[in-house]
């Protein structure tokens, strides 16, 4: 009789290992006997079979934990990407929101408030536009670097997006958040070098300290009304929410909304202010200037809705409808009188439009469709935007100036470029700022700098035009000087069309300019 019809115990052994591998038990192992008969070599087969399964499913179970590892870091590097500003490495918009809410809920427990300031960088479009967007792009690292030095322990910084930076203060009253402002001046001061380029960085501080039942988002509004409030008193100030400054922002909501309808309403129109030949008292062109004749405000000036409109995106549809409108005039000018050849109509130009890649083609066929020739238009563009321009304004002038449209600066001497710089543009014509004539007569030291200054841009091939002429003997210097053109209230306040077009169909003359008879 063999053992396994004796019932050899190890058959149980071996039945009793395989039911334990089988649940999972990899690290069963069966004893063999001395005998190492058949028996014995089946349990050394199980045993080695069960030895590599589970060094198969521990090499599996290792793989398992290593990309769950990966997939976990992957997970929170996402998570401190979704919450961190790519470029300077502070928290972004959705973290400082996620920051306000968490420090509003402990509010309600510890009865503490939050304050958050809102910053941001004056003029900065100047560096981008004026050293490019890779040396932008490092003023903002580092002015982050400096924003981070300049807050306390545990406050959080965030960048919301272009030059727009914030700092969440826990726990922080309005005098603190001051304080911590007027730190981040501090910080701010001095200039920040950029290869060989020094770049002087200044900001505009909203503070708002956090008040019962106010949301993250109430909270960062009143502090991005305050920082607007800044920005209007000056660069480099701080302002601290009033809820008045709530009031002044709706009310220039509203104002953008009413201009808006207003302008398809037909609501505006345009006065005509003469630019006048000084030796003659000729009128060779005129300046037109929007009016708005508001339904329920009355008459409202460029100033009042003019920074509404650049702000909005308004100043696009604007500038388009006083371009217009102001050919329109002079065509309809043509037709009843003799025109000059060289009466011109200038036309403001704000820099937002001369950012328009479809500006060119849209002074194009309005000059078609009025049958304007274009040496009769002038376009005149503040002396910033030249300054700042980059590739696509750079086209525009030479393109405009091509299509044989003059290019005119307007408010010179108020900026800080140089005749040097403007002599390679396509300019045909510098308006000289009111400001440096108006001690002309009172001052020979200013006078001094003004017959340079005019010296300067006739050197450079342009011809000037001296803006607020308001007495005879600013406009009797000038013609001493040999300033040949100039415009301001002494010669005319802006006029309507038809008044305009009476003074060119009598030819009148405007009030004649002599030299003093010690001049001539």
């Amino acid at each position: 009789m063999t053992d396994l019809e004796a019932g050899d115990p190890r058959l149980q052994q071996v039945v009793d290992g395989i039911v334990r591998i089988a649940a999972g038990d990899l690290g069963t192992r069966i004893r063999t006997s001395p005998q190492r008969d058949d028996v014995d070599a089946v349990i050394t087969g199980i045993n080695l079979l069960a030895e590599e399964l589970n060094s198969v499913y521990q090499d599996f179970e290792e793989r398992v934990e290593s990309r769950t590892r990966e997939l976990q870091a992957a997970h929170r590097q996402m998570q401190r990407m979704a919450m961190s500003d790519a470029l300077t490495g502070t928290a972004n918009r959705t973290a400082l929101m996620h920051e306000i809410e968490a420090e509003l809920l402990a509010s309600e427990i510890e009865g503490t408030r939050p304050s958050v300031l809102m910053i941001d960088l004056d003029a900065f479009k100047d560096i981008n536009d004026s050293f490019g967007h890779q040396t932008g792009d490092q003023v903002l690292v580092e002015v982050a670097r400096r924003l981070r030095w300049a807050v306390r322990r545990g406050d959080t910084v965030a960048r919301l997006g272009g030059d727009e930076f914030a700092v969440l203060l826990p726990d922080t009253g309005l005098s603190t958040a001051m304080g911590v402002s007027a730190r981040i001046h501090e910080a701010l001061a001095e200039c920040i070098r950029v290869e060989e380029i020094d770049v002087w960085p200044r900001a505009s501080v909203g503070v708002h300290a956090a008040q019962p039942g106010e949301s993250a988002e109430d909270i960062m509004v009143r502090a991005d009304t305050a920082m607007y409030a800044a920005k209007d008193a000056g660069r480099g100030q701080s302002k601290a929410f009033e809820p008045v400054m709530l009031y002044a922002r709706q009310l220039r909501r509203d104002m953008a909304t009413e201009l808006r309808e207003g302008l398809g309403r037909n609501e505006l129109f345009l006065d005509y202010q003469p630019v006048v030949e000084l030796a003659t008292g000729r009128m060779s062109g005129v300046e037109a200037l929007v009016r708005w004749q508001h339904p329920q405000r009355g008459l409202v000036m460029p100033d009042d809705f003019i920074p509404i409109a650049e702000e909005t995106g308004i100043i696009l549809d604007l500038g388009r409808w006083v371009l217009r409108a102001a050919l329109e005039q002079v065509a309809h000018w043509e037709g009843q009188l003799d025109l000059d050849d060289d009466f011109k109509v200038r036309v403001n130009l704000s820099a937002m439009e001369l950012q328009r890649l479809d500006l060119v083609d849209h002074v194009r066929q309005d000059l078609l469709e009025t049958g304007i020739r274009a040496s009769r238009l002038v376009i005149e563009i503040t002396e910033s935007a030249f300054v700042s321009g980059g590739d696509v304004e750079m086209y525009s002038l030479k393109s405009l100036n091509a299509l044989g449209v003059g290019i005119e600066i307007d408010d010179f001497g108020t900026g800080y470029s140089s005749i040097s710089y403007l002599r390679r543009l396509p300019v045909q014509t510098v308006k000289v700022d009111r400001s440096l004539i108006r001690d002309i007569s009172a001052d020979p030291g200013q006078r001094q700098f003004v017959d340079a200054v005019h010296g300067l841009i006739r050197a450079a091939g342009m011809e000037a035009v001296f803006e607020g002429i308001e007495t005879l003997d600013q406009a009797a210097d000038l013609l001493v000087l040999g300033c040949r053109n100039g415009q301001g209230y002494y010669f005319s306040r802006p006029l309507g069309a038809g008044q305009i077009q009476a003074i060119l169909a009598e030819g009148t003359v405007l009030p004649l300019v002599q030299a003093p008879a010690a001049a001539r």
